[in-house]
């Protein structure tokens, strides 16, 4: 995105939780350390905070039928599992699957193939197919090319053997292949056969596939950026996302999805924190011990916000994400009992005109925030809006029904225990945001009118803003007979009055604003 549709963005170097829940009710979302919020009425896809609560969700026939489909992958008993592996994998020569399990273990692997193939692929009895492998199609391919590109002159005797090369299919280099390596397999305990082409190999003994769930765990910046979940993420942006290979680097996922602000709350052995504390986690979901999507999440007093998940491409046809939707949503309503105020789970942005985000309200009933007044408005009632117009006050037209209470009823009723004395938040204006923010015209400062007069906020307001200036803290009404250049300080008081807006008064006088 550009600044054009961004103008809001801030550098965090350390946040509380409260801190970012109250920031995602005000329509901010994060991307690692920055901090970022879209100007709605300029941006002609405005997107729209959306959120569930976990309690009232009910699912659709369709959401139903995914449920089954992957219970019955998963236990081995899916008529269509071998056809569905096969087809899935067409460009993988040898993929790995498994199970979900609650934490890696040293169970067998399963693969795929790298071509489609018919169930019986499978092949009957009681071994357990361990991987597969396509190789022979590659060989005749090869073959086949060789055969064009190629004149070789023959001796009689070779003439002969070479012809059937060319003429070999993959079943018959596949059985031929089997023939020369199955001494070597059985000295491991293996089982090699030939089916159709393709290459399978099985263990004697059949392990029973175990029932589980994603594990999610607390880890650090360090443990998350492990190799394997870097693998999966580039397989994930590069085949599904079609990212340049250059683009996609181990640093750039670290900025993206390992670095994070937030600071850890460990559990507090009551009902104000869930067990596993609040703060940024992955959510691994592993299938036999291989590691086969990851949600990157943030879990705050009040909701499960998820921030972003890959998967491999390779198994696309378990539509993993949108089962790993449903699970988060069963994580927040199992965890309700531990933590009460955790009731809602946030899927990010909703951008109305937007196929690839329509699946977002498949989650019902959801709610969107009104971009002026922030308050929760059913899903339902704004869609007529939406199809109509790309960007609407929604709260304008709830009022009659309802609405929720505002963001600062909710905002002081919050818990306050897991705070330690004010709350210490530090916001690093990137000197490229003042600069770019210094480029407004007081015109343009001026549209935003009706926010301010909505807020309560005056210019004298911005006196209470907390300022950090190397290791003090202090308010900006104690700072301001510091600035020698009025031209100075009425371009600071321009940005701290945008930043209130942007942050909202509460949030102003209690996160730090640096200046650096």
């Amino acid at each position: 995105m550009t600044h054009e549709c961004w103008k809001k963005w801030l550098l965090a170097q350390s946040l509380t939780v409260d801190g970012y829940q109250a920031l995602l009710d005000r329509g901010w979302k994060r991307a690692g350390c920055l901090l970022y919020k879209p100007e709605m009425e300029s941006t002609c896809f405005p997107p729209y905070t959306i959120r569930l609560k976990a309690s009232n969700f009910f699912p659709s026939k369709e959401q139903d039928r995914l449920l089954k489909r992957m219970q019955r992958f998963l236990d081995g008993t899916s008529s269509k599992r071998s056809d569905e592996l096969m087809d899935a994998t067409n460009t993988s020569t040898v993929s790995q699957i498994s199970s979900f399990n609650e934490s890696p273990h040293p169970a067998s692997e399963k693969s795929l193939s790298g071509a489609p193939a018919k169930r019986k692929l499978l092949a009957e009895g009681s071994e357990d197919l361990l991987f597969t492998s396509s190789f022979s199609f590659q060989i005749a391919a090869t073959l086949r090319r060789h055969s064009k590109e190629v004149h070789v002159e023959k001796t009689s005797e070779s003439g002969a053997e070479g012809s059937k090369q060319i003429v070999d299919t993959p079943k018959v280099i596949a059985e031929k292949l089997v023939s020369h390596i199955n001494h070597l397999a059985e000295s491991s305990g293996l089982l090699v056969r030939a089916c159709e082409g393709h290459i399978n190999f099985y263990s004697s003994e059949r392990q029973a596939d175990e029932d589980g769930v994603a594990n999610i765990v607390h880890e650090s910046k360090q443990s998350s950026s492990g190799n394997s979940e870097y693998s999966l993420y580039r397989k994930y942006q590069l085949r599904v996302h079609n990212d340049p290979p250059n683009k996609v680097t181990e640093s750039s996922y670290r900025r993206f999805l390992v670095d994070t602000p937030l600071i850890f709350v460990p559990p507090t052995g009551d009902v104000t924190v869930p067990l596993c504390g609040f703060g940024s986690f992955h959510q691994q979901y592993l299938i036999d011990g291989r590691l086969v999507a990851v949600g990157v999440i943030d879990i705050l007093p009040n909701c499960l916000s998820s921030k972003y998940l890959f998967w491999d491409p390779d198994l696309a046809f378990l539509s993993l994400g949108k089962y790993a939707a449903l699970q988060e949503i069963k994580w927040v309503r199992e965890n309700q009992v531990y933590c009460p105020s955790l009731q809602y789970y946030y899927l990010g942005y909703y951008i109305h005109c937007c196929s690839k985000m329509q699946y977002k309200a498949a989650y019902r009933p959801s709610e969107l925030l009104c971009p002026l007044r922030y308050q929760w408005v059913p899903f339902d009632a704004a869609r007529a809006l939406l199809d109509r117009e790309s960007y609407v006050v929604l709260s304008d037209f709830s009022i009659q029904t309802g609405e929720p209470p505002s963001f600062l009823e909710k905002y002081e009723e919050q818990n306050d225990k897991h705070l330690q004395g004010s709350e210490d938040v530090i916001v690093d204006m990137d000197k490229e945001m003042v600069e770019f923010d210094s480029e407004d015209s007081d015109d343009e400062l001026n549209l935003e009118s009706s926010d301010i007069e909505l807020s309560g906020i005056e210019d004298g307001d911005a006196g209470n803003i907390l300022i950090g200036l190397r290791e003090a803290r202090l308010r900006y009404k104690d700072l301001r007979e510091a600035f020698v250049s009025s031209e100075r300080q009425q371009l600071m008081e321009t940005q701290l009055r945008r930043y209130m807006r942007a942050v909202g008064r509460e949030l102003s006088e209690r996160m730090v604003y640096s200046v650096r």
